[in-house]
């Protein structure tokens, strides 16, 4: 249970997951394929979550961290392009990869339970998807009030304006570190 509530808090505090997320959703709109692309998103980031926690793979966190604000650039870019944008549910799949080293960092911290590591991951991942699917639902309402009243286009550029911005400064300051 401690790790489901870890896992729910920290998608919910994560606001480089978020906006992940909040892109996916302007992306996708139709609220079927935006849970489908969110889970796609949740299952490829706990394969690296996982492989990260059973030390099968290592990334530094400051890598992770610099690879997830770049996912948030690029999915600006996708949101910003006046062509047929990218396939959302295979976006989701490859950065999912990326965000679950984030994830990862955050169980690190923590630590886990001797012998209890598959029911660990499980629940902390449990958690995520819940968080997510809490987010996306409020998320999702605002959406549609903004279909309501037409506000979707202006939206779509506000979102990926937003989010290249906030995406390019997370980059800049997550790979500063390396110069400096």
């Amino acid at each position: 249970a401690a790790s489901v509530a870890l896992g729910f808090e920290h998608i919910l505090g994560g606001a480089d997951h978020l906006l992940f997320l909040l892109g996916l959703l302007v992306l996708v709109r139709r609220p079927r394929r935006v849970f489908l692309t969110a889970t796609a998103f949740t299952l490829s980031h706990s394969v690296t979550l996982a492989a990260t926690a059973l030390h099968w793979v290592s990334i530094s966190s400051q890598a992770a961290e610099a690879a997830i604000a770049f996912s948030l650039v690029l999915l600006a870019a996708d949101l910003g392009r006046s062509e047929k944008p990218m396939h959302a549910t295979g976006m989701a799949l490859v950065f999912g990869l990326v965000h679950g080293f984030g994830f990862a960092g955050a169980l690190a911290e923590i630590g886990l339970p001797d012998g209890a590591v598959p029911l660990a991951l499980g629940s902390f991942n449990v958690g995520v998807e819940l968080g997510q699917l809490a987010f996306l639902c409020a998320a999702s309402l605002l959406a549609a009030l903004a279909a309501h009243f037409r506000l979707q286009r202006p939206l779509t550029h506000a979102a990926a304006l937003g989010i290249g911005g906030v995406g390019s400064f997370w980059l800049l300051e997550r790979t500063a570190v390396w110069w400096l």
